[in-house]
């Protein structure tokens, strides 16, 4: 009799805080919206944008997934507008491709309301744009809900001149290994970056009023090019300067060679810490199953599952707004 008090109890507990989502689990969306394919309206989304619109969209998408997951977890809290919401932190100034999150969401909306998180749709967007970008698929994981809370004194960033050894701290704070850091970084085979943010790097390394001695000579003299000192405008300048379009191991192999254009992407070449990481990267032939590993891990901190969160019907904005969230718009 005891046991099935509880159970009508755990039953009525989940008809009261919605659908059950329980762990993370790739095909978590199959058989939930009727016909539809989930995963197949956003990768149709994802595709039309990138032929369309943006064939950069890959870059945007992998930045916006790390932001969000290491601030709070994976819970697209950095989509939430709002005064001072992680929107307006310096660090996710130059975030982009809020558009076309809105614009799958807009599209599952149509389809299934209430079902697919918004923290779902960043994790499946980006691998579809990775695939897209000469990449190789990985099975996402999904099953996420959305968290209700965005600060921009929340964020709290690894920046470009991190050490090796403090970014190795940074990531192990998210159970991260220095190998999953190292192809993280990786993430930057299609990144860019604006000239104001190595301008010390160009023309006075470490106050020395000369260049980072780590950069080869064309990286250098390519980059002031881009870079020139005391310009009113910010260029940006792609982080792998062979394949900036397309998501393979060149970025490694341009580091080996004093090519990293960020400090920490030059260093996690030449630091004992991580150095073999990069050597086995470029030597090995599974570049694309250990990213793929390494991105789904990224999908996992700190996510909210089953009633700890929502699922926003836009993810601009939270579906109840308690005072305690008041900053939030």
């Amino acid at each position: 009799m005891l046991k099935a008090v509880a159970l009508a109890v755990v039953l009525f507990l989940v008809v009261l805080s919605g659908q059950c989502y329980g762990e993370l689990r790739v095909g978590f969306y199959k058989g939930k919206c009727g016909q539809t394919d989930v995963e197949g309206v956003v990768r149709r989304v994802v595709k039309t944008w990138f032929f369309t619109k943006d064939k950069t969209i890959a870059a945007a998408l992998l930045r916006m997934q790390f932001h969000d997951c290491f601030v709070n977890g994976c819970d697209a809290s950095i989509l939430l507008d709002g005064d001072n919401s992680e929107k307006k932190a310096i660090a996710n100034k130059s975030v982009r491709g809020y558009e076309l999150i809105d614009a799958i969401k807009e599209g599952l909306e149509a389809e299934c309301e209430g079902l697919v998180s918004c923290a779902d749709i960043i994790s499946m967007a980006t691998r579809d744009a990775v695939l897209l970008s000469e990449g190789k698929w990985y099975n996402v994981e999904t099953g996420r809900r959305d968290g209700n809370v965005s600060f921009a004194s929340n964020v709290n960033l690894p920046g470009p001149s991190i050490s090796v050894s403090d970014s190795i701290k940074a990531f192990a704070s998210k159970k991260f290994t220095p190998t999953d850091m190292v192809y993280l970084l990786g993430g930057h085979t299609v990144g860019i970056a604006h000239c104001s943010l190595i301008q010390d790097r160009l023309y006075n390394f470490n106050n020395t009023g000369g260049p980072d001695p780590t950069m080869s000579k064309w990286l250098l003299f390519g980059l002031r090019m881009k870079c020139p000192r005391g310009s009113s405008f910010d260029n940006i300048v792609p982080l792998d300067v062979k394949t900036p379009s397309f998501v393979d191991n060149s970025f490694f192999q341009q580091i080996q060679r004093g090519n990293g254009v960020l400090q920490i992407d030059q260093q996690i070449a030449l630091d004992e810490l991580t150095k073999d990481i990069v050597d086995g990267i470029v030597k090995g032939p599974d570049f694309y199953t250990k990213f793929g590993e390494a991105m789904v891990k990224l999908g996992k901190v700190e996510v909210l599952i089953d009633a700890q969160g929502e699922v926003r019907k836009s993810c601009r904005v939270v579906n109840k707004k308690p005072f305690i969230f008041g900053m939030i718009n």
